[in-house]
């Protein structure tokens, strides 16, 4: 652009000066051809007054000197033509001077005025023609050349007028006005119109084709800017490309290992389904699950249970087939599809590839370790014909391997299809909840046992299925083994803080926690500034541990416990009693309430040694300095002897139903 416009500027500078040097020519002869001529006629007019009285060359020429010594800047000159040589004779010099000057040569023969302009001078030559009273005196023609009257002066004292200067101005700067309307309009046109176009073309083929390998030809323009605009155009479509590519890669591969998936692996199981069916091929499915690797996590932190997974993948690619599709669920769960290979072959695979992983060791920053996994292995059409009972069986097959120890294959045979069967209807009918948002938050009632007055609130999940409210014994269990207990307790614990934000002051929420969400330490961790985010105080809340969420990360377990007592969450040990460890527990754990098992509760009234265990295991928690819940209070003389015991707070039926609402 500053190139153009320089070129613009140089253009129009050069037509003024071109145009100021015309005008000021022009000017200048048409003035000092006026003026000469009114000079040469005034000195004729002299000339011819003194030859008139009869003065000899002499006078004459002494007029002609007075005439040059009155305006010193010009020179006068006066030349005979042939008439008056002839008459009255040559005067020494003048023949030499006409054979020298052409110009007044000229002038003396063919009787026109002639003028030429210096660069600071101009010459003007007047022709004398004979008129009739002139040959009173002379013997010529009319019409004849009597002489010529020779002036030169300078050209720096002429005036122009001003009506001149106005019109040659207004003529100036409309040609200057025009050639810069003419320049800009090709400029804008060729030089930032078309490039637009050019861009919008692109742009347009982009949108329709979804094509970011296009790019605009930067070096298609004269101007630098509109040049620099098409390479970080391009550049800008390069970036988006690379950024579309690795998009592309990351809704396909997992990040941290390289391998396939959900979305992807669900993808290729569709494919496979698909071809199963239509050419009646059998494949196999593998769904892999690492035995303890929390411990991994908790003990040395998730950096380090990253390099472990991302060891196990390296372990998946080198021992398996090229064929085969290894792929990552999530978290310790990777799956392989084997295509073409029956079950009897895949569980054989699957064994060799447990002892390998067994074998193999994974080197650590910490040091070096052994993973064990669990493997269940599934096939097609044997244990599913579609995506979704294929991968429920996937889950019960890999579970079944975990109830049987650990670190073992397992596969489903006909007799276990009745439990796939009612897993896929179950699975499907907790994940469909989910999805609709069906699944909600119950609370019932925890009252003080002196005044029955309400204390807090223990939060129940509950699935709506239409009308039919259906309590989580109906679906926990099925949701545990599925790994969908997880995703149930952070929609109630979210749902119940929301609804809680309009509860009395104070008012406790008692929460269970599945032992996979108590495993999510991240998420755990973060629950102090999810119940602030919802104008609560984490000294509202209350988590209910029992044995089977502490046992297997009890170390873990007792970290999570302080470092959330010291945001003010509070801890319940619930079903204390139900087994010889709680009082193990009891010892282990710092708490906050011991929440007596309700099997002792129910038949307070009817059984002493219920009766006896309840009032030792209220007497054993006052001397820890913890507070007392009864559950499963259930009538009238139950919670008159929880009273008397001194239990501090009830629960249970006759106290209050769970509800919606409070």
């Amino acid at each position: 652009m500053l190139v153009v416009s320089g070129l613009a500027m140089a253009l129009a500078i050069s037509t003024v000066l071109l145009l100021s040097g015309v005008i000021e020519r022009k000017a200048v002869e048409d003035l000092a051809r006026e003026d000469a001529r009114q000079t040469s006629e005034l000195i004729f007019q002299s000339l011819y007054s003194a030859m008139r009285k009869g003065w000899d060359k002499a006078e004459i020429a002494d007029i002609i000197q007075r005439l040059n010594e009155t305006r010193p800047d010009a020179t006068i000159r006066v030349f005979r033509g042939t008439p008056v040589i002839r008459q009255y004779g040559e005067i020494t010099g003048e023949a030499d001077i006409r054979m020298q000057d052409t110009m007044l040569r000229t002038a003396l023969t063919t009787g026109e005025e002639q003028m030429r302009t210096e660069l600071d001078s101009l010459r003007y030559l007047y022709p004398v023609r004979v008129k009739p009273e002139c040959q009173q005196c002379h013997e010529a023609q009319v019409g004849d050349v009597n002489g010529v009257v020779d002036i030169t002066f300078p050209v720096t004292n002429l005036k122009v007028s001003l009506g001149f200067v106005i019109q040659s101005v207004i003529v100036y700067f409309m040609v200057v006005i025009g050639a810069m309307c003419i320049a800009l309009y090709f400029k804008l046109r060729y030089f930032v119109a078309f490039p637009i176009a050019e861009f919008v073309k692109i742009i347009d083929e982009i949108i329709r084709n979804t094509d970011l390998s296009r790019r605009v030809d930067a070096q298609g323009s004269h101007l630098r800017e509109v040049r620099k605009l098409s390479e970080h155009f391009n550049r800008l479509l390069s970036t988006l490309q690379d950024y579309q590519d690795r998009l592309q890669n990351y809704s396909e591969r997992d990040p941290l290992t390289g391998l396939y998936n959900r979305r992807k692996f669900d993808e290729f199981l569709n494919l496979e389904v698909e071809r199963g069916r239509r050419h009646s091929r059998h494949f196999s499915l593998l769904l892999l699950d690492v035995d303890n690797f929390k411990t991994i996590n908790d003990s040395y932190g998730h950096p380090v249970g990253d390099l472990a997974l991302k060891e196990l993948a390296a372990v998946l690619n080198r021992r398996l087939r090229r064929t085969d599709l290894i792929a990552r669920l999530g978290g310790d769960e990777f799956a392989v599809l084997l295509s073409d290979t029956p079950v009897e072959a895949a569980r054989v695979l699957a064994e060799s590839l447990r002892e390998d992983l067994t074998r193999s060791t994974i080197h650590l920053p910490v040091g070096n370790t052994r993973l064990h996994a669990s493997m269940g292995v599934v096939s097609f059409p044997e244990n599913g014909q579609d995506v979704e009972r294929l991968s429920i069986a996937m889950d019960v097959a890999m579970y079944k391997a975990k109830r049987l120890g650990k670190n073992r294959v397992a596969t489903l045979d006909s007799t276990e299809e009745d439990l796939v069967q009612d897993a896929f209807r179950q699975g499907r009918k907790v994940q469909r909840a989910l999805d609709e948002d069906r699944v909600l938050p119950y609370f019932q009632p925890i009252c003080g046992m002196k005044e029955r007055d309400i204390f807090g609130y223990e939060v129940l999940a509950r699935i709506r299925e239409g009308d039919v409210i259906l309590s989580a014994g109906q679906f926990i269990e099925t949701a545990e083994e599925l790994g969908l207990a997880q995703e149930i307790d952070k929609a109630v614990f979210l749902k119940a803080l929301q609804k809680a934000a309009t509860f009395p002051p104070g008012c406790k929420l008692f929460f269970n926690l599945s032992a996979r969400t108590i495993g999510d330490t991240r998420w755990m961790r973060s629950l102090p500034d999810l119940i602030r985010a919802e104008g609560l105080a984490p000294s509202q809340v209350v988590l209910e541990i029992t044995e089977r969420e502490a046992l297997p990360q009890f170390d873990t377990v007792i970290q999570l416990m302080e470092g959330l007592r010291a945001e003010g969450i509070a801890f319940a040990l619930d079903d204390f009693g139900s087994g010889f460890s709680s009082f193990l527990y009891l010892k282990y754990l710092t708490v906050d309430y011991v929440k007596i098992e309700g099997s002792f509760v129910r038949h307070l009234a009817t059984d002493p040694r219920d009766r006896i265990m309840v009032e030792h295991i209220h007497a054993m928690a006052r001397e820890f300095g913890l507070r007392t819940v009864a559950e499963f209070v259930e009538d009238e003389a139950s919670a008159e002897i929880i009273r008397e015991i001194g239990v501090d707070f009830g629960q249970g039926y006759h106290l209050g139903h769970p509800q919606a609402e409070v």
